[in-house]
């Protein structure tokens, strides 16, 4: 291992050992790595590399200071996979969470206060409206999924299980405009979809919030899978 990883690791463990907390200013540059053992332009290395892991940020003529660590903030990296990978790879990321957010659907359906309940009663009603335009625009209704799948998932109890889904539901935006542009029956039917989320969370019914979650998510993955080569060889 190198000296800057080294020193990288020593800061991370810092952090896990309370050392240092969230929000929580570095000490001065020479302290610092004179505490490590390393020289102070490898910390300059290590800090850069754990600014760009969101581990820590600068704050411009005072000084860095640790994050405050949040799972959406951290998992925020696994973005750039996911951009690389979004044409190509978009259904395996939906099969990620078909795997996933059935279960955040699910444990939502306990926890979501009524006022996001009315949110998302509203969320579908504008996407019910703008699906009746004449020239539907497809970029702003898959906005309003967006913020429909999110605002549930923040509901789920647990921030590690929101920030994977909905760092997973973000990356599939050009894949789902797509189907919404050239599967006429597309909107509709994801509508339809999002209702029966929304009636199960509304009746605080987890496990048919689960199933229609579940349904919902490999409907659109299986629109945006390549045919099986055996498809209509029957």
């Amino acid at each position: 291992m190198g000296v800057i990883e080294s020193a990288v690791d020593t800061i991370k463990q810092m952090i896990i050992d309370g050392e240092l907390r969230p929000g929580q200013k570095l000490p001065v540059e020479k302290d610092l790595a004179e505490q490590l053992g390393v020289a102070r332009n490898t910390l300059r290395e290590a800090v850069r590399a754990l600014i760009a892991m969101r581990v820590l940020q600068t704050r411009q003529g005072d000084g860095t200071y640790v994050t405050s660590l949040s799972p959406g903030l951290l998992l925020d990296g696994m973005s750039f996979v996911a951009d690389l990978h979004q044409d190509a790879g978009a259904g395996e990321f939906l099969h990620v969470r078909r795997i996933l957010e059935p279960e955040a659907t699910a444990l939502a359906a306990a926890r979501i206060p009524d006022a996001d309940l009315a949110v998302l009663g509203d969320l579908l009603d504008e996407a019910e409206r703008l699906a009746a335009d004449s020239a539907v625009d497809h970029g702003k209704l898959v906005a309003l999924d967006q913020d429909f799948h999110s605002l549930i998932v923040s509901h789920c109890g647990n921030a590690v299980l929101a920030a994977v889904i909905q760092n997973m539901s973000g990356r599939t935006v050009r894949a789902r405009i797509w189907r919404g542009m050239t599967d006429p029956e597309a909107v509709q039917r994801t509508l339809r979809e999002h209702r029966a989320v929304y009636r199960a969370l509304r009746a605080r019914d987890a496990e048919r919030a689960r199933l229609h979650a579940a349904l919902h998510v490999l409907g659109v993955e299986e629109s945006l899978s390549p045919p099986s080569e055996d498809a209509g060889g029957e």
